[in-house]
């Protein structure tokens, strides 16, 4: 029986998908498609409650919810089994041999052979001569040999116009010309005419600098007005201008200028650093080039151009003693070992050792036995310097023991045991690094050639290795191996001081062309940072024993405190963050800070000066 609530006919039904009827009836009028908004929990609910769910299935012509009966459950489990839909059909049936296997004696047709089958065909020989006509004729062409040239066709013929990959997705527009003013008029207002100086000026000026490339003119009418001179001038102009500036389109990155600025902490949340002048020591008359403070942080030793070394307490700015030497002072090092009251100064052509006698008697007592207890030895060994012990005279101003160079000696630095110290002599020879030891007064020269002007030396903190700083280039020598480990370029044109980070994998230079190079000796052999901060040449460099802070002294008559923090874990960069610039030094004779130097325990740092002054800012 056909459900007559549909009369659509066989058509498929996907077309009235999107319409919410499902065809038309005899009279025309629209067959809606049974309400159906059942959402997913509805749908869920359902499957839960119903318990014919699972046989109900929905039909596509009336859209109606259809339970199906068993036989018809039945006849879709045998099709998904793959048997056949009627039940009481069987495939296996016994065959019915429709001929027989016996050959029987009459034949089932007996019809003699046609005479057609034997002869030539008419017909076929009447189209071979027509063909063979049409052929001599010329009228059917014989088949074309192939053609084995490579076709070549215009990649771009259909190309879309305004697809990205068109031909000129760079074209540019030219430039409109622009349009005429009042100024262009036959006949302008007055205001436009050019005044006699005004028309003197405009014919003196160059034609690039005039406002305008014409005089203003007036016609007392449109056929007064003569051809324009200029015109085919101008025209050739516009074209040039058209195929000889090029015209090109500019990619605008849009980036905001603030994220292009690095992240950094604020300077309040890496304190404690020094931010304010504290005290000046005030005494010496000329330019101090030097500063060295005792280990434990309470003495300060200065060394100036008006020839003397003079040492003072820390906490309060009082000079304890003066010590004149008798030539200028190049550098001074308060021997680092805290069972040791010695200091070395650069004088001329040798350097003094010398006991300033201040604080702890059984201390600096215990260091003048110690020197008193030397025995020399029994053969005189041949050394690049002589070693001279103090004359009564000198021994009361508190030298010790005199090291006598062959030139001038430009800088000091102690090791870190406090028992070996390097001098650097200002020569071009082989003999410019020279290595001493106190207790055996012995002196030796560790290399055998020179590479170049040497500006300083350090020993490293904690491993056999000394750093020799020359024009350009750093060079890291092991002490033990004797052997250059490593190489630094700095990339400044003139290294002038050198300090290394208490960790001693991480070192700086500053240079007379006003860079701070910053070198992680495990990351590189370039610098990992170059500090420009600075507007002259840098004099000094330090770094804290404790703090994560270095400074630098310049020219410029300011020391820069940076915040360089050097992390334990290998893969994190150090980050450096300049936080206070520190001014408080006159310039005098165009140079500024001439030292730098932290406090051995405080965040304090010292600064001296060409003006005569050592300042401490805490």
């Amino acid at each position: 029986l056909q459900d007559i609530r549909n009369t659509v006919g066989n058509i498929p039904m996907e077309w009235y998908q999107d319409f919410p009827h499902i065809g038309y009836n005899l009279d025309g009028k629209k067959i809606y498609k049974p309400i159906r908004n059942k959402d997913e929990l509805d749908v869920f609910l359902e499957k839960m409650e119903n318990p014919d769910y699972w046989r109900t299935v929905q039909d596509k012509m009336t859209g109606a919810d259809i339970k199906l009966t068993d036989e018809q459950v039945d006849l879709v489990h045998r099709l998904q089994r793959g048997q056949f839909g009627d039940v009481h059909f069987d495939p296996y049936e016994p065959a019915v041999d429709f001929f027989t296997h016996e050959v029987m004696i009459h034949p089932v047709t007996n019809r003699p052979a046609d005479k057609r089958s034997f002869i030539p065909s008419l017909i076929e020989k009447e189209k071979v001569s027509k063909l063979v006509h049409a052929i001599k004729m010329g009228w059917i062409k014989p088949r074309k040999p192939k053609d084995d040239t490579p076709t070549y066709y215009d990649l771009w013929a259909h190309e879309d116009p305004n697809s990205i990959l068109g031909r000129h997705k760079m074209h540019v527009p030219a430039p409109k010309m622009k349009l005429p003013g009042h100024e262009e008029s036959y006949n302008p207002p007055p205001e436009y005419l050019l005044s006699e100086e005004e028309k003197l000026a405009w014919e003196q000026q160059e034609p690039a600098e005039r406002k305008l490339n014409f005089v203003p003119q007036q016609y007392r009418c449109l056929r007064a007005v003569p051809a324009y001179s200029r015109f085919i001038h101008e025209r050739f102009e516009r074209c040039l201008d058209l195929y000889l500036c090029p015209r090109q389109r500019k990619m605008r990155v849009n980036v905001d200028p603030e994220d292009l600025i690095p992240k950094l902490p604020k300077p309040r949340d890496l304190q404690p650093f020094p931010t304010t002048q504290a005290l000046v020591y005030r005494g010496h008359t000329s330019l101090v080039r030097c500063l060295s403070i005792s280990p434990s942080g309470q003495w300060l030793v200065s060394g100036s151009d008006d020839c003397t070394v003079r040492f003072w307490e820390v906490c309060t700015a009082r000079c304890m003693k003066t010590l004149p030497v008798g030539g200028v002072v190049k550098s001074v090092a308060w021997n680092p070992n805290p069972t040791v009251c010695l200091v070395a100064i650069c004088v001329e052509q040798s350097v003094l050792l010398v006991n300033p006698c201040l604080g702890d008697k059984l201390l600096y007592g215990a260091t003048d036995q110690v020197l008193e207890s030397y025995v020399p030895p029994e053969e005189e060994r041949v050394q690049p310097v002589q070693w001279v012990t103090a004359t009564v005279e000198e021994h009361s101003k508190g030298i010790r023991l005199l090291i006598q160079h062959s030139k001038a000696v430009k800088q000091v630095t102690w090791h870190g045991k406090g028992d070996y110290f390097a001098s650097v002599v200002a020569d071009n020879s082989n003999m410019q690094v020279l290595i001493h030891q106190t207790s055996k007064r012995w002196s030796q020269n560790p290399f055998r050639k020179s590479k170049g002007l040497v500006q300083c030396v350090l020993f490293h903190p904690i491993r056999p290795y000394f750093f020799v700083a020359t024009q350009r280039y750093v060079r890291v020598y092991n002490l033990l191996k004797q052997e250059l480990t490593k190489k630094l370029m700095t990339n400044c044109k003139w290294v002038s001081s050198m300090a290394i980070h208490p960790g001693g994998d991480n070192i700086i230079c500053g240079s007379y062309d006003s860079k701070l190079a910053w070198f992680d000796l495990d990351l590189s052999t370039r610098p990992y940072q170059l500090l420009r901060h600075h507007k002259k040449a840098l004099r000094s460099v330090a770094f804290h024993k404790h703090y994560p802070l270095f400074a630098s002294g310049s020219d410029d008559g300011t020391v820069i405190v940076c915040h360089g923090m050097v992390y334990n874990d290998l893969l994190q960069n150090p980050l450096l963050v300049p936080v206070k610039v520190l001014k408080g030094h006159a310039m005098t004779l165009d140079l500024g800070v001439l030292d730098v130097l932290f406090h051995p325990t405080q965040p304090w740092v010292f600064s001296s000066g060409a003006d005569g002054t050592v300042r401490l800012y805490t």
